[in-house]
Formats: C-alpha cells, structure tokens, sequence
C-alpha cells in the first residue's frame, strides 16, 4: 500500500510495518503543517537537532529506567507473587525501587530494606516489624550502618504483603537502594542530648517528606548519602555521607556574620572511595537549610555521571568541579548568593565556637543524663546489628512501659531508648539483661561493626557478621584490656558499607590461595579516623586468611598497649609509624 503524504514524499511503511490509519492521519498533518509555514521536508531535516558527535549511548542501568519508571513496576512484583517467581534481571534492578533486593546468586529470596527518617521508630511499628519477620521472613534482621532496618528472607509471593503490612503502620520501603537518596541519618538523641546545638529532626522529617513526595529525587545518577548533624555525644559521622551539614555556633566576629546557630555543609564523602566530606565554605542559616540541600541535590541530578556508573558519585563530579563552581550552581538554583565564611590553613572556621564536649568512649552504649529533668536514655548494645523478631518485640515492650514508645537506631548498628524516667532506669537495665542484651560500654566491642557478609550478600567475599562476632569472642577469652576504645570495621568487598578505611583496624573481605583452594581472607587496614580525628586508613597486611586474623589483631593491640606513648589512641600510635614500622612491630612482638 502507498499512502501519498506529500506531492513529494511516500511513505509507505514504517520499519517494515504497513502505516495504520492513525498514523497516515498523523503525518499527514504533519507534513501538511510543514507545507502551510513554507518548509519543504528536506529543510525539516536540515535544520533538525542532531545528537552530539561525542554523545555516549545509554548505559544498561540508564537504559532500564527509563524504558519502564521503577516507581511504576510494583504492578510486576505482584504478578510475580502470583507464581512465586523470581524476578529477571532488569526487574531485579527496578524493584529496589520499592525496597526490594533480590539476593541470587546467594539466596532465592529478596531482602526488604526500610527507609527510616533519622533512625526513630515507635513502639507500635518495631512490633509489627517483628511480627511480619516471623510470619513472612526467616526471621533474619538486621540494624544497619545508616540507622535502618533490613529484613530478610522473603519469598516472591510474600513480597507484596510485606509492602503493604510496612506501609500500613506508617514507614516506607520506597527508594531505599539503588539510585536514590538513601535513609537521611541524624544524631539518635536528636531533641534530647544535653549538649547538642540544635534539634535536627525536624529538618529530618521536613527533606524526607519533600524528597518521598518529588519523583525527581528518584532518579539520581548513583546512591546518594545525606545525614544531619546538631551537636551532641552521638555524632552521626556526617563527613562519610555525599552531603554531611553540621550544626555550628558562630561568635561575634570581623566578618559580618550574625552570631547564633549555623550549619556547615559539606560534599563528597565516600569512604568507600576513600573520600571524606570537604566544607563548602559556607554558612546556612537554620531556616534556609532545606531548601538549599534540596538545591544541591538538583545540580547533581543534572550533572552527575550518568555513562559510567564507577565514576557516578557526587565525589567523582567534584574532581571536575570545583566546590566555588558546585556552589555557584547551587545559588543559581536559589536565586541568591550563600553566606561564605573564611578558614584558617587547617580549615577550621575562624568565627565557629569549638564544641566542648565530655571524653565518652562509645556514647552510643550506656545510660546517659537528658537534657529534659529526671530522664535518661539508654544505648543498647547488638553485636554487628543483629537482632531477632522476639527481641524487637520486648524492647518495644520496655519503650512502652519505661519510656515514650519510642526507639531511635543508630549509624553503629544498635538502639537507643530514650525517655525513661529517673526512677525506672535500674528497672529498665535489669530488663535489657533478662533479654540476653548489654547496657554496658565495653572499649572493644561496642566499637565492632560489619557489614552483612556473605551469607546473604553477592558481593562480599567473606563472613564478615561471623568472623567480627568470632573475633569478639576470641579478644574477650583472651582477657585484653583496653583503657580507650578501639573501633574494628569489618566490611566484605570494596564497596565498604561498614566503612573498613575510617576505623581503628579495618578489615577487607577478598579471597586467598591456600594450598591451591580459595579461601576467605582479609586485607587489614590501620588508623582510619573520623570527627575530628578524620584519617583513611593505610593498608598494613594484605590477603590474611581468617585462621591468621584473629591473632594478629590480638598482636596488632597487645603491641599498641605496650609501645604506646603517654596513653596515646591507637590512632596516633598508628599514625606515628610508617607502614614498615607497623609490619615489623605487628609481626614480631610475641602473643
């Protein structure tokens, strides 16, 4: 068939389909119009828009989204649930959309991952948590290193249901992984901390409610890390996030800065990538601090690397950009200029109040005064974050019954439970030991973290929950005693979601050839840091299987405790050294 559209043109098809009438009414209007301005068909097409030269086809991850929007595939997670069928590979991508992870090769099941604004839930909430890991899961949970709660393991046909049981009692599943902005963390005694500037969770609530209701900020270039800072015992290790703002207290200055409370921002942080948050050198006014995160965000939605997903964070923008030509962007964005501040060599703010705060080792385990009369809260400690159905139960029980109902989670993969009153805490510490759980600070494993290993993630190499639990138990049995915290950070692959570069000891999952077989082994990394003592670690032994491990951080500490100067952190005893020097003292020193 020919369909005659101009005097000029035939188009008979369209590839290698016959032209429907729809489409022959659709061009023929078209031509029809090009004809009416006096525009031959050969002009349209000269003076169309052509791609660039350089212009990169779309990436596989680039590409999925948006043949199909992941917010608008829930339709074929229930459809999936109907045979309990797994997901292919592109929907696996898409489903983390809505919470969902599918853990093949590892497990046939999904792991569902919350989105928890700050870490705080209520009582109500942990219980019906608890009740959907029991009756839908394996009854495996875990706290995780951004104040979150992930529950595993869940069937393709129980999927849906636990979308809907999480949605009901009031929390959201929606773009907790992939490319979105992941749980915003904040201080966990946010509102409650005697020495903290300024309460951060209600700019916490105000983002996170701006952020779920915008489809724009689910569509990100990569993973994006957002935490909140307002002073206070508990920091919320804001410089490791790609925008860490920390409340600040200006003085009377030469400047022209207004004294009172300010926030910092800072860009970039990816421990992973070894990077740590640098300061913008700018100061945001409490009341204009949403809206210019929300600024930022934008211009790294626009100009974020969206062709190669290994150099997409916002840390990788910012080795092309500068930060004055970041900001500069942003402030286009608002219609203003921001308020700069000036730093000395050491890039401390020359008009910022240092904060005083008491020496706590490990202020996120123990009972602490609030700032609110005659009430406590109580960090409660879980080995490498986890914690069962049953516990999640009873704690929510206690929060009822000594405090407000309430639970708040922290980066350090534990608990805290706020408001009990002066009279109930003992009541409170003798039901937290019933549980089998711990109250107490202890220098050693309060400051143990890991990420979920290999037992349900594709990624790690290595058993990082049970080689840190096996290690605690070891460093215990053999009696060490720490006068200052050091904190051990297992995390299995390069991706470091329990942050192996900024802490005392850093392990690294990777694999090792023993006697021709695979084994799991680690990488030890020494002297990483954050706050105000912010350090990358340096690697000091490479590919040590896990036979080796455990007695050669009992070596590694034991030397430290004997060689240190003036009770000096393991910190600074590291940073003293060169790296041979640690490789001679580490090895040589006997158990």
């Amino acid at each position: 068939m020919s369909t005659d559209i101009s005097p000029t043109i035939q188009i008979r098809e369209i590839q290698g389909q016959p032209l429907n009438s729809e489409q022959t009414h659709y061009l023929s209007g078209f031509f029809s119009g090009l004809a009416a301005q006096g525009v031959t068909f050969a002009e349209a097409v000269a003076t169309a828009p052509k791609e660039s030269e350089d212009a990169l086809p779309l990436i596989t991850e680039e590409r999925i989204k948006r043949e199909e929007n992941p917010l608008e595939s829930y339709y074929k997670i229930v459809e999936n649930a109907r045979n309990n069928q797994a997901p292919d590979k592109e929907d696996t991508f898409r489903f983390k959309w809505n919470g969902l992870f599918y853990l093949t090769p590892v497990k046939d099941a999904f792991m569902c991952r919350l989105r928890i604004p700050g870490g705080v839930v209520k009582s109500f909430q942990l219980k019906e948590l608890a009740n959907i890991s029991k009756k839908l899961t394996t009854g495996y949970v875990q706290i995780t290193t951004r104040a979150n709660f992930q529950i595993r393991l869940i069937q393709p046909k129980d999927a849906p249901e636990v979308l809907r049981k999480i949605q009901n009692v009031g929390l959201h599943t929606k773009g907790s992984g992939a490319d979105n902005i992941r749980n915003i963390t904040a201080n966990p005694t946010a509102g409650i901390d005697p020495y903290e500037l300024i309460d951060v969770m209600p700019y916490v609530e105000e983002l996170a409610q701006y952020i779920i209701s915008h489809q724009e900020f689910y569509d990100l270039p990569r993973k994006f890390n957002i935490a909140f800072d307002g002073g206070g015992l508990i920091g919320s290790v804001e410089d490791t996030n790609d925008i860490g703002v920390k409340a600040v207290a200006v003085e009377e200055n030469d400047q022209g800065i207004k004294p009172g409370i300010y926030f910092q921002m800072k860009l970039g942080g990816a421990t992973g990538h070894k990077a740590f948050a640098r300061d913008c050198g700018i100061l945001i006014p409490p009341e204009d601090l949403i809206r210019t995160l929300i600024a930022t965000v934008r211009i790294f939605i626009k100009n974020g690397n969206r062709t190669d997903r290994k150099r997409a964070r916002l840390k990788h923008l910012l080795e092309k950009w500068t930060l004055t030509q970041y900001i500069a962007e942003v402030e286009k964005v608002l219609g203003h200029p921001l308020l700069t501040h000036a730093a000395n060599e050491t890039g401390r703010i020359s008009c910022v109040k240092d904060a005083a705060l008491p020496p706590v080792p490990h202020s996120h385990v123990g009972v602490f005064e609030q700032k609110q009369r005659d009430l406590f809260y109580i960090g409660v400690a879980f080995p490498v974050g986890q914690i069962t159905p049953d516990q999640m139960i009873r704690l929510a029980e206690l929060a009822d019954e000594f405090g407000s109902g309430e639970i708040r989670l922290t980066v350090w993969q534990n608990l805290i439970i706020p408001n009990i009153k002066k009279e109930n805490v003992l009541k409170a510490q003798k039901s937290i030991e019933k549980m089998g759980l711990h109250w107490k600070q202890s220098n050693l494993s309060s400051g143990v973290i890991a990420c979920t290993g290999n037992r349900y993630c594709k990624y790690s190499s290595t058993d990082t929950k049970g080689h840190a639990q096996n290690l605690i138990r070891y460093l215990e049995k053999k009696k060490i005693q720490l006068d200052q915290p050091i904190n051990i950070h297992f995390t299995g692959c390069p991706h470091s979601c329990a942050q192996h570069y900024m802490g005392d000891i850093g392990c690294l999952g990777t694999k090792a050839s023993t006697a021709g077989a695979q084994t799991e082994a680690y990488h030890i990394f020494v002297g990483g840091g954050f706050g105000s003592h912010q350090a990358i670690g340096r690697q000091v032994f490479q590919g040590l299987s896990v036979d080796e491990l455990n007695p050669m951080i009992e070596r590694m500490i034991r030397t430290y405790l004997e060689h240190r100067e003036n009770n000096e952190s393991f910190l600074a005893f590291t940073t003293r050294h060169d790296l041979n020097a640690l490789q001679v003292l580490f090895s040589s020193d006997p158990l």
